[in-house]
C-alpha cells in the first residue's frame, strides 16, 4: 500500500472512531436520568444520597448526580448528608 493510501486509511479510521464516540455520547445523553434521581432522595431533608452506583446532591443550580461506574450493583437509595 502506498504511503498516501495508508494515510487515508488511518484518517478514515480515526474519523469513524470519533463518529462512534459522538454517537455514544448522544445516546447516553438521551438515556434519561440515572435511577438514583428517579425516585428522588429517601426523604425531603436529605441533601445527598446514593443507590450505591450514583451519588446525587442538591446544589444551588439544581440536582447534580455522578455517572455510574461500569460494574455497579444498585441498591435502595440511602441518605448520606442532611
Amino acid at each position: 500500500m502506498p504511503p498516501r493510501d495508508e494515510a487515508l486509511a488511518v484518517t478514515l479510521s480515526i474519523a469513524v472512531a470519533l463518529l462512534m464516540v459522538i454517537l455514544a455520547v448522544i445516546a447516553g445523553a438521551n438515556a434519561g436520568p440515572p435511577p438514583a434521581t428517579q425516585g428522588g432522595p429517601p426523604d425531603p431533608a436529605c441533601l445527598e444520597w446514593t443507590d450505591s452506583c450514583v451519588v446525587c446532591s442538591r446544589t444551588p443550580g439544581g440536582l447534580a448526580c455522578s455517572t455510574p461506574g461500569i460494574a455497579c450493583s444498585r441498591g435502595a437509595p440511602r441518605c448520606l448528608r442532611r
